[in-house]
């Protein structure tokens, strides 16, 4: 779910139509998804969710401010389905997007300030409580 290096911050499941944006999060160098308006708050993804872009997604590169034309960073579409990757290395990031093209990108490399929605859950969408979540239950309600 939420496995680019965020387990101090706070984070919720994603749910059909939430709009988002990539973001780094306080106290990390890591990138993610925060809902928009909510920028502290990590929106976790299910192997499987499909996101649309609101443009062409692009990940950081180094020579794509240097020479635009050559389009260097960019994913070739808008659509992408979230994937896990690196799974034989604990230490590595897993969470990553492919792409319509078949380009496969970590989150933590996507540029900042991109703008997606979620189009759809895998079915078999069945999420434990998040911190957020166990953080309301844990409150006494009046």
């Amino acid at each position: 779910m939420c496995d680019y290096s965020l387990h101090q911050v706070v984070s919720r499941p994603a749910k059909i139509g939430d709009k988002l944006v990539t973001t780094m999060f306080a106290g990390s160098v890591t990138r993610g998804f925060a809902a928009i308006g909510q920028s502290d708050v990590a929106v976790c993804l299910l192997p499987g969710t499909g996101l649309a872009f609101e443009k062409e997604a692009t990940y950081d590169h180094p020579l794509a401010r240097v020479m635009p034309s050559f389009r260097f960073g960019a994913l070739g579409g808008k659509v992408a389905r979230f994937r896990k990757i690196n799974l034989h290395s604990p230490s590595a990031h897993h969470d990553a997007l492919e792409f319509e093209s078949g380009k496969i990108v970590l989150l933590t490399r996507l540029t900042l300030g991109q703008r997606a929605t979620v189009l759809q859950l895998p079915a078999h969408a069945r999420l434990s409580p998040t911190k957020l979540e166990k953080d309301k239950l844990a409150v006494p309600v009046a």
